[in-house]
């Protein structure tokens, strides 16, 4: 048996997880790990890498083999298709073993130096460190500002004020990770999850690095869905408005009738109107139309969980002991379990206290 420190971790067990979703990153993997090693192995902790292929069409997968050949602390999920990168995500999580699991991108605009100030945050006693940019104005002005607008949005809908500051290179103490683990939400918004939970925060700052090569995934349209996911799964605040509205509508519908009966009966005008007419027409049904559109979103998303699919499919994973339709399994039965037995010791304190004189 290998033999265990006084915390119950044994030597063989990474102290350090380190997640990359890579989807067309040939280009940049032997770049990204020879910069990320060199780090770690400088900081002396024991780590461990795990890739994510989340459908790649180039030769991601292979170039990851390669670098497996000569360092085995890097290892391989290997996903059936592209499942979106909050999922990868989720699968690395899955699999990580270490006390601190890092979330970082590969194509380096998230520089690997910056994790040493994240291990001595987590040393510190911050449970999740966030690494925040020091500055955007690489970025568009259109794309500042709707990314200001959409967090001070979401922190107003969902009282999460700081999920603004959780971008996806972060670290996440075992505990984040376990009870991250334990969602099985299928339209994934890790920022405002990993805000939900509540773990002490701690927070760092860093420059953007430069990207080696690709480009981003990241179109306003997936950015647009991202937002709809994130506001949809922490909030039915769109729904309470969209009530409000009706009921103004309503009011309004009202009061204007009775201004026509009043007007018809005392001055005895009939009131023509074709044009105002069409126009409160064509307004309703493009407020019923928006009113549906937004049911609609929250009714696919509640589609979409019932089915209890797996979050991802693993074709082949390379360094990792268990493939990921049986850990997905293992998950979400425990997770099942675990809402049965609480469900029972409600209903067991329920009729308890029926009992009770």
């Amino acid at each position: 048996m290998p033999d265990q420190d006084p915390t119950g971790r044994n030597d063989s067990q990474p102290e350090v997880s380190v997640v990359v979703p890579m989807y067309n990153e040939a280009d940049n993997v032997w770049r990204f790990h020879e910069r990320c090693s060199a780090l770690l192995d400088g900081l002396g902790v024991k780590w461990e890498m795990i890739c994510v292929n989340d459908g790649s069409s180039d030769e991601t997968v292979d170039q990851v083999l390669r670098v497996r050949e000569s360092d085995e602390r890097v290892k391989l999920l290997d996903l059936t298709r592209n499942f979106g990168k909050e999922v990868a995500l989720a699968a690395g999580i899955d699999h990580a073993l270490g006390d601190a699991v890092i979330e970082i991108d590969a194509d380096l605009e998230h520089p690997p130096e910056v994790i040493e100030d994240l291990l001595r945050a987590w040393r510190n006693g911050a449970e999740v460190v966030s690494a925040v940019r020091r500055d955007r104005s690489s970025e568009s002005i259109m794309r500042r500002f709707l990314a200001r607008g959409f967090y001070r949005l979401f922190g107003r809908l969902t009282r999460t004020e700081s999920a603004g500051e959780l971008g996806d290179f972060c670290l996440l103490d075992r505990r984040a990770v376990d009870a991250l683990g334990r969602i099985r939400e299928r339209n994934r918004f890790n920022k405002g999850l990993v805000a939900w939970m509540g773990y002490r925060r701690g927070v760092v700052t860093y420059d953007l690095g430069e990207r080696r090569a690709g480009s981003s995934k990241w179109s306003y349209w997936r950015l647009w869905n991202h937002a709809l996911d994130g506001i949809t799964a922490f909030s039915s605040a769109p729904l309470k408005l969209w009530t409000y509205i009706g009921i103004s509508i309503a009011a309004i519908c009202l009061f204007y009738a009775t201004l026509i009966v009043v007007r018809t009966l005392v001055l005895g005008i009939a009131v023509p109107g074709y044009a105002s007419l069409m126009v409160a027409v064509l307004f309703m049904g493009g407020v019923q139309l928006i009113s549906l559109g937004i049911l609609g979103e929250y009714l696919s998303r509640v589609y979409s969980e019932v089915k209890h699919r797996p979050l991802y499919l693993v074709r082949g994973s390379y360094g990792i002991a268990d493939s990921g339709v049986e850990l997905e399994d293992r998950i979400s039965l425990a997770v099942l379990m675990e809402d049965r037995q609480g469900r029972t010791l409600d209903n067991d304190a329920g009729s308890e206290s029926d009992r009770q004189p």
